[in-house]
């Protein structure tokens, strides 16, 4: 029986990372036993969705190559915004209506940025 998702975050700078997760975004985390500072974090309720490699939208062919994505969802995109800036994040543009809700990026201190959004669609994380 599957019982979780394990993400992974490739980073230049892993402890800069980590205290971000830590610090910042408040993340409870158990540490690696036998590797100090390797920090293991849970990161809440999730849900998968699958998106088309390529399709047509409005009369546009679109595509994409295969890759995974993470994504944070909140309830309050400018309530988030607050908060985490309070905390020292960053976040690397104004909040945009992407259609299935509103969003902006959080700047990742050694990591690629991460979207974070408020979903316009029903959402499955809560069944």
């Amino acid at each position: 029986m599957l019982t979780a998702i394990h993400l992974l975050i490739y980073s230049d700078d892993p402890p800069a990372t980590r205290a971000f997760l830590r610090d910042v975004l408040g993340w409870p985390f158990v540490e690696e036993p036998d590797v100090p500072g390797w920090l293991i974090f849970k990161t809440g309720q999730s849900e998968l969705g699958v998106h088309p490699t390529s399709y047509t939208h409005e009369g546009t062919e679109r595509s994409h190559p295969r890759h995974h994505q993470i994504s944070l969802m909140c309830d309050d995109i400018e309530a988030t915004i607050s908060e985490l800036t309070e905390k020292g994040a960053v976040f690397s543009g104004p909040v945009e209506e992407l259609g299935f809700g509103l969003a902006t990026n959080l700047e990742i201190p050694g990591a690629d940025p991460i979207l974070v959004y408020e979903p316009r669609y029903p959402t499955a994380y809560d069944l």
